[in-house]
């Protein structure tokens, strides 16, 4: 396990595997598989959930499990398989109905109408009733973009600093950016966490440290933009007294050709491959 790069900042269809064969042990859920932004991309969810199969005991979601990609009432019915406690995003929102798309791009807009169509009334109603964050869950906090405001992209140390302070549990996972990484508070200063694997590697792993406030994104399962086009996830070893940062692999062709027979926007279709 390499040291963890830390800059500072600031002062002050169902898949013929079990996804986690675990003994019934009666102890207490504490490991933590957290997904954030799936994006309706079922073979990107299904690779990652059969590659950690049996490291975790419970599942959370941050949001957004639906729009851009082609799979939104798979991805659905694969989480409520899992029994994933789930908070809503933004895209969540719009493509239920509870919103309208007004200040999304051309693009995103486009594919959040098509998901809208292609949902069924049960799964609009499912992501209708999904709660906002933050929600407090066996020890740790989720929320899909800032603690003070669900939607507000979180990307410097400057705007983590208030999560951050607020935080009612060491370990915050937040999501929206789409970028694997996250900030830490400790004795007054604010550090940026550089925690996504090498290409080479499909773990990276941090020490959760006494006294230190963590706000992590365990990037994106379904539509990576930090560069890396491989499904980003997180796994919160509570025991362990760490976090793992995973990158997983999939069929990337695969997601593009349904994408394109449903005819949703070229440019969504070409940043899987780059992760852009």
């Amino acid at each position: 396990m390499r040291p963890v790069k830390r800059t500072r900042c600031l002062r002050a269809s169902k898949a013929a595997f079990d996804y986690n064969p675990q003994l019934d042990n009666g102890l207490t859920t504490m490991r933590i598989l957290v997904l954030s932004d799936i994006h309706a991309n079922l073979t990107a969810l299904d690779a990652a959930l059969q590659r950690v199969q049996g490291r975790w005991d419970k599942v959370v979601c941050l949001g957004d499990l639906v729009g851009y990609g082609p799979d939104p009432n798979e991805v659905i019915a694969r989480l409520q398989e899992l029994g994933a406690v789930t908070i809503r995003g933004n895209h969540d929102k719009v493509c239920c109905g509870l919103e309208e798309p007004e200040g999304f791009n051309p693009v995103a807009r486009s594919a959040a109408l098509w998901t809208r169509e292609q949902l069924t009334s049960q799964n609009r109603e499912y992501l209708r009733d999904l709660p906002p964050g933050p929600l407090a869950v066996d020890g740790i906090s989720i929320v899909h973009g800032a603690l003070q405001d669900e939607d507000e992209y979180v990307f410097t140390s400057a705007q983590a600093l208030e999560g951050l302070l607020d935080a009612s549990t060491p370990l915050t996972f937040f999501g929206h950016t789409h970028v694997q990484g996250g900030f830490s508070l400790r004795a007054n200063r604010v550090d940026v966490l550089h925690l996504s694997p090498k290409p080479s590697q499909d773990l990276e792993s941090l020490t959760v440290e006494p006294a230190t406030q963590y706000l992590l994104n365990p990037g994106s399962v379904g539509q990576s933009r930090d560069g890396d086009a491989r499904a980003g996830f997180a796994i919160a070893d509570l025991p362990g007294q760490r976090v793992e940062f995973w990158r997983i692999s999939y069929d990337i062709e695969a997601v593009q050709r349904r994408m394109a027979a449903a005819e949703l926007p070229e440019p969504l279709i070409q940043r899987l491959a780059t992760g852009r």
